[in-house]
């Protein structure tokens, strides 16, 4: 149920390292302006619904179906969201969470420790966000990986929740010298790369970078067109990696925190463990047509691993539409379900009933 896409050799030692080991769930939530221009995103049918998205999915990661959610659960352009296979998945294998806030318009309903970041600016006007936010969210990262490595886990599966975020993704990529124009995903069935590339080619110019790539200051990179969440995450991986293993949950955002980990080890001379560290995504993700994370994985050097949970079979159209490039990934869904396969060796049927079951609740909670 689980497919090495690339680093074979490396992704198989990581896999037999932590079969039958402990996990706990990390989600890190963000914002940035870039997620409110229209058509960027299908992580919430309209610009209004997807400020609340991530605050809405934690929520319901935190809680489970409710009958009045305070934030519901955003209408999707199609599908279900992805929060559905991390939530059933977190409850069957009573999964740790740790929900962090690294920068939100709004207080999430639900306990989250809060980073003290900010959401970002839209990444096209070249100043995100300030470089004293950057460089306090890179502190408390290092500090909180450092906190969370003293739990008792085997390893950590860090997810995030931020629309918008593969589009900073990649700005990020880009700004670190890395070919990933034409190869990112996005929650569309047919990836936005122009858009996309107009965004992320603006706002390098308007921050004066564009003619200085690589750039050797990640932090720069980050306050100019990047997010809260991939400097926090890329600060608690390296962090983690020195004693525990890391599954990085996520796609196209989680590769950028790869290069961004890297990056940041080379320019400030900080040890970490690159072999710890691997991505974990869905094959809905991971074999896109309409993008190419292996391609991508291979530029940057990273072990990418892939679900291969399939919900053509399902009773749930809202699952179904998955197999049509609808939705994707999320809220560390694919890693979740490496995660189940790690520790109860689950396969296709034991992880569509449980996604199904926990669906069948919720539209006897709120109605589907």
């Amino acid at each position: 149920m689980i497919q090495v896409y690339t680093q074979e050799k490396q992704g198989n030692e990581w896999l037999q390292r932590y079969r039958g080991a402990s996990a706990a769930l990390v989600c890190v939530l963000g914002f940035t302006e870039t997620g409110l221009i229209p058509g960027i995103s299908a992580a919430g049918s309209t610009p209004h619904a997807r400020r609340y998205t991530a605050i809405a999915d934690a929520e319901f990661l935190y809680n489970g179906p409710q009958p009045r959610p305070q934030y519901p659960l955003p209408p999707l352009a199609a599908g279900a969201s992805p929060v559905f296979i991390s939530r059933a998945i977190v409850e069957a294998l009573g999964l740790p969470i740790y929900l962090f806030n690294a920068g939100l318009p709004q207080l999430p309903s639900v306990p989250t420790i809060d980073l003290g970041g900010a959401a970002a600016q839209c990444l096209s006007r070249g100043c995100a966000m300030k470089l004293a936010t950057v460089k306090h969210l890179w502190e408390q990262g290092i500090l909180w990986g450092e906190q969370l490595a003293r739990q008792p886990q085997d390893y950590v599966i860090l997810g995030e929740c931020v629309v918008g975020g593969t589009t900073t993704a990649l700005a990020v990529l880009t700004g670190l010298g890395i070919a990933a124009a034409g190869k990112v995903n996005s929650s569309h069935p047919v990836c936005n790369h122009a858009q996309k590339w107009t965004l992320v080619k603006l706002g390098l110019q308007r921050a004066h970078l564009w003619d200085k790539i690589p750039l050797q200051d990640p932090l720069v990179l980050i306050a100019a067109v990047g997010d809260p969440m991939q400097i926090a995450v890329a600060g608690m991986a390296i962090a983690l990696s020195r004693s525990q293993g890391v599954l990085l949950a996520g796609g196209t955002q989680m590769l950028a925190v790869y290069a961004l980990m890297h990056a940041l080890g080379k320019a400030f001379e900080i040890a970490w463990q690159p072999e710890a560290v691997v991505v974990g995504t869905t094959r809905w993700v991971a074999e896109d047509p309409t993008g190419n994370t292996v391609e991508l994985a291979q530029l940057i050097g990273g072990v990418l691993l892939g679900t291969k949970l399939s919900f053509k079979n399902s009773r749930y159209p809202q699952l179904q539409v998955y197999e049509q490039g609808y939705v994707k990934e999320g809220v560390a869904a694919g890693g979740c379900c490496i995660a189940a396969c790690l520790m109860q060796n689950w396969h296709q049927a034991q992880l569509l009933q449980t996604i199904e079951g926990l669906l069948e609740r919720y539209s006897k909670a709120v109605g589907f």
